[in-house]
């Protein structure tokens, strides 16, 4: 059932909504990876690693909005759900307890990374299907390009 109805077309809309969904569950999982390594992370370095990962969790918590909200605004219900995120994300499981400062580090570039990875994908997927998701998609994969590189910059 659509409640909102779609300015896009029946294969369009499919090829973005499978993108924007996509997009939701990763910075979802993100966000959640972000704030649980925050919590955990020991070592010289604490505070500052510490305070960066804050910076990823608003950046991923607001992304996860305006995806949700354009999906929504093409007549598609994002899904957000717990279950949904954890069969979903393409970020590996953030191990329990203590977490030392530079496998936080490590722990971050690699879902960073994954997240990028599939980001990218959507990003040429909705090219042709509708180029404002992907804009959208475009600025997001940029500023979380931008954490991967500090992060990088972190573990050198």
């Amino acid at each position: 059932m659509y409640v909102v109805k779609s300015p896009l077309a029946e294969a369009e809309l499919k090829t973005v909504s499978e993108a924007l969904q996509g997009a939701l569950l990763d910075l979802v999982d993100l966000s959640l990876v972000a704030k649980q390594i925050h919590w955990n992370v020991v070592g010289p370095r604490f505070r500052s690693i510490h305070l960066q990962l804050d910076d990823v969790v608003i950046s991923a918590r607001t992304h996860s909005d305006t995806v949700a909200e354009r999906a929504s605004a093409l007549g598609v219900p994002p899904d957000g759900r717990a279950a949904t995120v954890a069969s979903g994300s393409s970020i590996k499981t953030t191990p329990a307890g203590w977490i030392k400062d530079t496998d936080a580090v490590g722990a971050m570039v690699e879902a960073l990374a994954a997240v990028i990875t599939r980001m990218r994908e959507r990003v040429n997927a909705t090219g042709q299907a509708d180029p404002v998701s992907q804009d959208i998609l475009i600025g997001i994969t940029a500023d979380l390009e931008k954490h991967h590189w500090m992060f990088q910059a972190e573990h050198a």
